[in-house]
């Protein structure tokens, strides 16, 4: 019964993929990946973990086999994701949750854990991200989600995806192959590309409705751990030790050999998010 389990829902009026793990009857726990990834980039994680937690990785709006946003201008939000969230906790009847999230799925768990959902989740990770996202990373990143590249062959997709992502860390080649085969789609004249609507990248280009990710953090009541990768671009040292200093005061780790972001796959780092999970 651990898994994984695919199924599908209507989660706010789009429908939503989701990879389960585990005993429905064990403590919640979501994983939310990042921008342009999917939820399958946890199956490590969530394998470990799925003998303690019932773990859910979605896939949001936009990525993976998840819908595409009708409107993109509006539903690739925070608040739209927040809301498709909400869905997904009221769809498996989830009350109380743990949450960890990467990059983007971080910055959505700081918002729901210091607002909507901030008496429900009881223990929150935040994966190599903060309320200030350095300029370097940005632009990095919004080049090649708004440009996906186009290959004749799986093998070149491949290939690219172990450069553009090298900050991943040296991952497994099972690791790779698993990422390339949940990552790529057939496009109409049969090439391959990455598997996620490019307006996903308008996200990027615009301010979150107003949305004071510095207030939402302040207001986290969760037991918070950060994870930052030794060589990140996208979450600063000072922005980290800011983040130390206020809000929830979490705890922190530094994880050499990975840029933006650690993947949570080798045996230390699912140690120490288990220890903090069950803290």
């Amino acid at each position: 019964m651990n898994g994984p389990r695919s199924t599908y829902i209507n989660a706010a009026g789009h429908e939503m993929h989701i990879t389960e793990w585990g005993d429905p009857q064990n403590p919640a726990l979501v994983m939310w990946h990042g921008l342009a990834r999917t939820g399958r980039d946890f199956d490590e994680a969530a394998e470990a973990l799925s003998d303690t937690y019932f773990v859910l990785c979605p896939d949001t709006l936009g990525r993976g086999l998840s819908a595409w946003a009708r409107n993109p201008e509006a539903d690739y939000s925070y608040r739209t994701y927040g809301d498709m969230a909400l869905a997904m906790l009221g769809r498996y009847r989830i009350r109380q949750l743990r949450w960890i999230g990467t990059s983007m799925g971080g910055l959505l768990g700081v918002t729901l854990a210091g607002g909507r959902l901030r008496e429900r989740v009881s223990h929150l990770v935040i994966n190599d991200i903060g309320p200030e996202i350095q300029t370097e990373g940005i632009g990095r990143i919004a080049d090649y989600v708004a440009h996906p590249p186009v290959y004749d062959t799986v093998g070149e997709m491949e290939a690219w995806l172990r450069t553009n992502y090298a900050q991943f860390g040296a991952n497994s080649e099972a690791f790779w192959r698993r990422m390339t085969d949940t990552s790529v789609r057939r496009t109409e004249t049969g090439r391959v590309t990455i598997h996620y609507d490019p307006k996903i990248a308008e996200q990027l280009s615009r301010p979150e409705e107003g949305l004071d990710l510095w207030k939402a953090y302040d207001a986290i009541g969760a037991r918070t751990l950060i994870l930052r990768g030794a060589i990140s671009d996208v979450l600063a040292p000072a922005v980290a030790e800011k983040m130390q200093k206020r809000g929830p005061k979490p705890a922190f780790e530094v994880l050499p050999g990975y840029g933006h972001a650690p993947t949570i796959t080798s045996a230390y780092e699912l140690a120490l998010v288990r220890q903090f999970l069950a803290s």
